[in-house]
């Protein structure tokens, strides 16, 4: 199976390769079916608070159910420009772009 990225996806990525940083750009699946984008050094301790109620207010009124990482490894103001770019795409992009990324299994 051949998927092409629009545009608007690749527009919304980092470019690639960066000194390691230790930034990632992550998506969540919410349970009322949406995607929520944001970034952090932590991811596993990201994901582990908003699980718990303890992430951002929008992930405590619709829980996440699966997070998918975007990114790693890149700068803190690339993790920002590629969360904001992302954050702009339609929910039809971001629905490709989540079916591109692996599951995020933190070690925990």
């Amino acid at each position: 199976m051949v998927v092409v990225l629009s545009a608007s996806i690749l527009a919304a990525l980092p470019p690639l390769p960066q000194a390691d940083a230790g930034w990632a750009v992550y998506l969540l699946y919410c349970a009322n079916g949406a995607f929520y984008c944001g970034i952090t050094n932590r991811p596993a301790q990201r994901w582990q608070a908003h699980c718990s109620g303890n992430g951002a207010r929008y992930t405590r009124m619709y829980p996440p159910l699966q997070m998918r990482l975007v990114c790693v490894g890149i700068t803190k103001a690339a993790a920002a420009r590629c969360e904001y770019r992302l954050k702009r795409l339609k929910a039809a992009d971001k629905a490709v772009l989540w079916q591109l990324l692996g599951d995020f299994l933190p070690n925990t």
